[in-house]
């Protein structure tokens, strides 16, 4: 697959050896005498079969999110699958600790009254507030949940303001949509890491007023195949909320590898208009390893 979507430049590796002995793969050489791979007529019916091999293991719910993910590509967003982020939900308040002098009055014995009375008057200030809608006392009630979104997407932009993280949740069948729609929790994450979040599911599953005001509703019309003319229709747009991404969101954005749609991966072969030149634009190192030709800025 790699032949496929780079110009042909050879690795010389054991690899490109069994593929050219099970002639797989030609090599050519240019005028110019450089040499070049590519995939024989046979090589490309072998890749085709192992591709819808693997299109029929996936499942309905990976290839419907796999569909969705294509077109927020195409809208010019960056998007990651199945992140695992820390998110904060909201949790059971706690309650505020027992005074211990009450404690000790209520077990102390009888006759010890007048200690207990001078022990109070000495510890007049409490060391904690009886208030229980402190600012601690609600940063204690919330929890750290780990949250695992189908799709995170921002904008491909250089604006922080105009990033608009967006939590996409696919789903696939309606017990699957009823049994996350049980999860407050989980919901409560999404929202905590984005300022819009949706969710995705094949028409007829369910109705927009099934789902909670507070999220949008996209569908998709038709099959998940290419030929089926499948198209996705927005039912309801998410409300807006403000919101500033984590430092650790940030980091986990980092360390994980956004999409790539397959349009985006497609190169020309050596010799031909816009070959050597991957999809976001950068110069490719020759096959000498010299260094490439500068270019004028626009």
């Amino acid at each position: 697959m790699q032949i496929w979507r780079s110009a042909g430049w050879p690795c010389k590796d054991a690899l490109e050896i069994d593929l050219l002995a099970a002639q797989l793969v030609a090599l050519q050489v240019s005028p110019e005498g450089f040499e070049s791979l590519r995939l024989t007529d046979e090589g490309i019916r072998t890749l085709a079969v192992a591709r819808q091999r693997s299109v029929r293991a996936l499942s309905t719910h990976d290839r419907l999110a796999a569909k969705f993910a294509e077109h927020l590509l195409a809208a010019g967003r960056i998007v990651w699958r199945e992140l695992s982020l820390r998110a904060v939900v909201d949790g059971p308040a706690p309650k505020p600790p027992a005074n211990p002098l009450d404690t000790a009055a209520a077990t102390a014995p009888t006759g010890s009254n007048s200690n207990i009375s001078s022990t109070t008057q000495r510890h007049s200030t409490p060391l904690w507030s009886e208030d229980a809608d402190t600012p601690a006392t609600r940063a204690a009630a919330n929890v750290w949940r780990m949250a695992r979104p189908d799709l995170f997407s921002v904008r491909n932009t250089t604006v922080p303001a105009y990033l608009q993280p967006m939590v996409h949740e696919v789903k696939a069948s309606r017990a699957d949509l009823l049994s996350d729609l049980r999860h407050d929790a989980k919901r409560q994450a999404y929202q905590w890491l984005c300022e819009e979040c949706y969710y995705v599911f094949p028409a007829g599953v369910a109705e927009a007023d099934e789902i909670p005001e507070h999220f949008g509703v996209w569908v998709l019309h038709g099959g998940l195949d290419d030929g089926d003319g499948g198209r996705f229709e927005l039912l309801r747009p998410a409300r807006h909320a403000s919101c500033a991404l984590p430092f650790a969101v940030w980091m986990a954005l980092c360390k994980a590898t956004p999409m790539r749609s397959e349009a985006e991966l497609a190169q020309a072969h050596l010799g031909e208009p816009g070959a050597g030149d991957s999809a976001a634009g950068e110069l490719l190192l020759p096959p000498d390893d010299s260094a490439p030709p500068c270019t004028e800025a626009p």
